[in-house]
């Protein structure tokens, strides 16, 4: 499987997707438009290995809900990230079974990489 989850207003998610190789084999799915569901969570965290690594704490609902002054635990992760498609660190790629989360150069170079 090769999905991409994005936001399309998010223009991080907007240039990496517009540079990344072989676009057309991917299945993309605006997270605002089309939310997580329980399942696909389930899938992902497979993938991850916890909710919390796919957790944005740099999302403004993050300081918003004062969730820092919070131990949140893994049920508390997923709560969210159901809850709200602003707390998926973005974009998830999947390839085949291997996840990479987030906007780091590292990461993106590291899913580009495995096309190659």
């Amino acid at each position: 499987m090769k999905k991409i989850y994005y936001l399309k207003s998010c223009s991080t998610c907007q240039r990496i997707l517009s540079d990344f190789p072989k676009l057309e084999e991917f299945k993309l799915q605006n997270i605002k438009e089309e939310p997580l569901s329980n399942a696909q969570l389930e899938e992902l965290k497979k993938l991850a290995g916890s909710y919390e690594s796919m957790f944005s704490k740099r999302a403004q609902l993050y300081k918003k809900m004062d969730l820092k002054n919070k131990n949140l635990s893994e049920a508390d992760y997923k709560k969210y990230l159901l809850e709200h498609y602003t707390f998926l660190k973005r974009p998830v790629i999947v390839i085949d079974e291997e996840i990479f989360i987030g906007n780091s150069k590292n990461t993106i170079a590291a899913a580009k990489s495995k096309l190659a």
